[in-house]
């Protein structure tokens, strides 16, 4: 499944895959998931990448936030129709969570722009979804 947002020109798509433990056997003291976030600027402008927040909760409703700076070691500057991929990932102490977020993109002209990305899935295959 892909989620996909667009704000101001700036479509966020997000995929996300399971890692499946080494030992499929045993059940995981951790799940893990990669997720692979397309941007694609849509609009007229030049526009980079600042910051970004995250906000993960797991099946038992426990949260985490997580601020930093640009994503995996960049602050990608996408021109007009530029696209920037790249791939990360969020382990859980449950079988299934959810992650929402945004990020703060800087225009030409110094305005910040907040950017959201669509809270999407982490959940294990074929186990039953756990709403969060």
């Amino acid at each position: 499944m892909i989620y996909k947002q667009t704000t101001n020109d700036i479509t966020i798509s997000v995929r996300v895959e399971y890692i499946v433990p080494d030992d499929e056997e045993t059940t995981p003291q951790v799940w893990a998931w990669a997720y692979f976030i397309t941007m694609e600027n849509k609009g007229r402008d030049t526009v980079q990448l600042k910051t970004r927040h995250w906000t993960i909760t797991d099946a038992l409703g426990r949260v985490q936030t997580v601020d930093g700076v640009g994503v995996v070691g960049e602050n990608p500057l996408l021109e007009p129709d530029d696209v920037y991929r790249y791939q990360s990932g969020c382990p859980l102490q449950t079988p299934s969570g959810s992650m929402t977020g945004y990020y703060m993109f800087e225009n030409t002209d110094g305005e910040m722009m907040k950017i959201p990305v669509p809270a999407f899935s982490l959940d294990v295959p074929g186990q039953r979804r756990v709403l969060n």
